[in-house]
């Protein structure tokens, strides 16, 4: 029976067929380098949590502008910048519907399952995952990550099923447009 041709699945065998790779840079060793950054903000989830606080806060101070060029005008460089942020911090997936500060600053989509509410039944002993054994499982760090967190029992939350819809779409932006929306309908209660 011949080989199976090499593909994504099997970056250092394809890198040793020949296939184009940067110079220096092994496929294996970008994909670590990624771990390695979202390991470290798993590690320090507290620190992004304090952040996201005051940067939420700090968007919602800005909703008075996004609301004057209209929410449908900033998405796109808002989007822009956040892809780029979450992508070097988290892997992030850009869902549209981020779930980091309720899962220990771990992306659940970068399970290959996209597991959004808890590991599956295949996590390995080591804490690795059943489908891509080199890569820790997401939800394992999730929960690591969220018991270094002040409001780490979120974890504990069932998420509601990703809207595909929102993929590819800015989550800071939706979560300031609904605590403004919350914000002015408790404001017209109290009125």
């Amino acid at each position: 029976m011949a080989d199976p041709k090499p593909g994504n699945a099997a970056p250092a065998k394809k890198a040793a067929t020949g296939a184009y790779t940067p110079a220096g840079v092994s496929p294996n060793r970008r994909a670590r380098r990624k771990y390695t950054v979202r390991l470290w903000a798993v590690r320090h989830s507290r620190f992004f949590e304090w952040f996201y606080n005051r940067f939420a806060a700090a968007f919602l101070l800005l909703h008075p502008v996004w609301k004057f060029f209209g929410y449908e005008r900033v998405e796109r460089p808002i989007t822009f910048v956040e892809r780029h942020v979450k992508d070097f911090l988290f892997d992030c997936r850009m869902c549209g519907q981020c779930a980091l500060s309720s899962t220990g600053m771990s992306c659940p989509m970068n399970c290959p399952k996209q597991l959004r509410n808890g590991p599956c039944g295949g996590v390995r002993a080591n804490g690795h995952c059943e489908v891509e054994p080199d890569m820790p499982c997401v939800w394992v760090q999730a929960w690591k990550g969220s018991r270094n967190m002040v409001r780490g029992d979120a974890i504990m939350n069932v998420q509601k099923p990703v809207n595909q819809s929102l993929r590819e779409t800015s989550s800071w932006l939706r979560v300031t447009a609904e605590a403004a929306a919350a914000r002015e309908a408790a404001a017209g209660k109290d009125a």
